[in-house]
Order: structure tokens, then sequence, then C-alpha cells
């Protein structure tokens, strides 16, 4: 039976979330059929330089991974 594990982080730490996939894999042993992702833009806020990790005119976007496997 296939099953899915689904991880998000934001892509400002994308090192955070391939430490965690990875560490995922490695302790679980599952047979991966196949990953997929997503990267969604959020809406610039009135104050972009106050906010977001990146302190840049654009908030980071969320990123969102799929893992469907087989254990």
């Amino acid at each position: 039976m296939y099953q899915i594990k689904i991880f998000k982080n934001v892509e400002a730490d994308l090192q955070s979330l391939e430490r965690e996939v990875n560490a995922w894999l490695a302790e679980s042993r599952v047979e991966v059929q196949q990953l997929f992702g997503n990267i969604a833009p959020q809406t610039t806020p009135k104050d972009a330089q106050a906010l977001g990790l990146t302190k840049g005119s654009f908030a980071p976007s969320d990123v969102l991974l799929v893992v469907l496997y087989r254990q």
C-alpha cells in the first residue's frame, strides 16, 4: 500500500528541510516511489523590509515536498 509523507518549510531555510527529509528517509528505510513539491510565493506585505527571513522586498515562499512511498 502506498502512503505519503508531507514536509513543509520556507525557502529561506531549505537546508533544514533537506536535512529533515534525508534524516526521515534514512530512519524509515521506505521505498520511495516519487518525490514532488511546490513553492508558493507569499503576498508582499506593506512593510516588506521588516518581515520575512530574507529581510528583502518579498516574504519567503512556502516550500512543500511530498514523498510517495511504500513501506
